[in-house]
Order: structure tokens, then sequence, then C-alpha cells
């Protein structure tokens, strides 16, 4: 399938988010950055503006290691962060209508025979991504990036392999547009079904409440679960997250400020923290 237009937008928004962060020390000039993804100065300044809401150089300060750990410092903990941000912002107000329906996967496959999944790719701010729904909802969200959609697919349907899946791009479009839409105003709960140990959905549960530009780290994840000293596996069982950005784990970062690993390519993480960092500095 040929890229569109929006996928070809955010490749150039993703090499210009490397660029900047590779040479902030230089602080290049908007035409050297510019000139890095083959657009003229206006049209690239346009183009991200558009994007992120902000400047690129505005952006860059989000991602930078000291603002991180000031932003780790300023809410370490869990529960008090999303209180700090309160049912007023409407970043919190959408986490609070997620909820996470979570089984064993010897008794999801017991008990879901018959089960119908439907499937689409959709392009999203963040990349073409994968999604799939049932009528119960959500089970899968996976960012694709260059040859692993294919990859993606045998691994998704590997863990279902007792559904009938059906490509259905027109079911799972309202779901795109409620969970990447920044300016959604739906107070539909979404329900997202996964597969896990109690111990991973505690932990996919706990990401629920990360704000909307806010971060976290591993240790902080491990305490809000009573799990102090299990950072390794709450870091783990992160990793293993199956529906991508809706379950926040993009907004766990090491403690000393580097934002770490990420499933999904770690130039998509800086796009979607420094993005819902935009965001929520305009709310």
């Amino acid at each position: 399938m040929e890229s569109t237009q929006q996928q070809l937008d955010y490749q150039r928004i993703q090499q210009a988010i490397e660029y900047l962060v590779e040479n902030f020390k230089a602080q290049p000039e908007l035409k050297e950055v510019a000139a890095q993804v083959h657009l003229s100065p206006h049209h690239f300044q346009r183009l991200f503006t558009e994007w992120a809401g902000v400047s690129p150089k505005k952006f860059l300060q989000f991602l930078t290691v000291d603002y991180l750990k000031n932003r780790i410092q300023s809410s370490q903990n869990i529960a008090q962060m999303a209180d700090m941000v309160g049912l007023s912002s409407p970043s919190r107000v959408y986490d609070l209508f997620v909820n996470i329906e979570g089984v064993t996967p010897a008794t999801f496959k017991n008990k879901g025979a018959g089960l119908t999944i439907h499937y689409g790719y959709h392009d999203t701010p963040f990349g073409e991504c994968f999604i799939a729904a049932t009528g119960k909802g959500l089970c899968g969200i996976t960012f694709l990036q260059g040859e692993n959609k294919a990859e993606e697919f045998i691994l998704f349907t590997r863990k279902w392999d007792f559904a009938t899946l059906i490509e259905n791009a027109t079911f799972t479009q309202p779901y795109i547009d409620q969970i990447f839409n920044p300016k959604r105003k739906s107070t539909e709960k979404l329900t997202v079904l996964v597969q896990g140990t109690p111990f991973q959905i505690k932990v996919w549960e706990a990401l629920l409440n990360i704000p909307q530009g806010a971060v976290t780290t591993y240790q902080h994840i491990a305490e809000s679960i009573d799990k102090p000293k299990a950072v390794r596996a709450v870091g783990t069982a992160i990793g293993k997250n199956p529906i991508g950005f809706l379950i926040p784990c993009h907004r766990v970062i090491r403690k000393e400020g580097k934002l770490g690993h990420y499933r999904w390519g770690s130039g998509r993480k800086k796009a979607i923290i420094g993005w819902e960092m935009a965001k929520s500095a305009s709310y």
C-alpha cells in the first residue's frame, strides 16, 4: 500500500525531531532543520506547527533531559499526579473513561470461542497503526514501522488464534477518531480487552493514572502497585503492553530523564511525548 500524505508528513516530522534532539547543543536554525526533510523553511514551520501546536524550537524544550527530570521530580507520586491534573483536564477525563477488562490467555481462550475480531490499518498523528476490536472493545493497537506490518499481524493472530479475524476498517475507524483526535469531547467509555497475567494487568491499569503531558519512572510505577522491588518486572510488563498509545506506556521514562526504550521506536516515543506535552500546555 502506498504511503498517504499523512504518513509522509509524519515521517518528515519524526526525522526533524531526531535531528533536533541529536543536534540541540548546536541550536540549528530553522532552515537547517527544514533542509534535512527537504522542505522550505516556511513549509516546514507550517507543517510542524500544525502537527504539534508549537514551533520546533518550543517542542524541543519538552524533550531535553533537564526538562524531563524536572517533570519527574514535580510529580513523584502517581496518585498525586492524577489528582493534581484534576477532572477539569480533558486528558484526565479521557483517561478515566478507559476500562481494562483483563483475563489470562487460557481463560480468554475458553470463553472466547466464536469471537470475531475486526481489524484495520489507519493513519494517525504518529504514523500508520494496526488496530483490532471486538463488539466488546479494543484488543490491539500497534504502530507499524518499516517492514514490520506482516510481523505485527502474525504476532496478533498467534495471541488470538481462537478468534475469527476480519479486515474491516469501517468498523475500526470510529476508534481511531476517538483515540487520536486532540479535540475529543466524547465521554463514552472505552473498554480494552487484554490477555495478561494479574501482575501485567495491574501494571497496565497503573499506566492509565499517568495524565497526558506527564511522565513518570519504572520505579514510581512499581511503588504505585505496592511492588517497589519489582522494577524489572514492571519494565517487562510495560514492554508487553498490547494497546499502544491508549494504555500510555510511552509516558514511562528512565529516572535520569532519558526516554529509554519503546517497542515502536525511540523516535516515535519522542514524537508522542513532545506532542502530548505541547497539547497539555495549550489547555
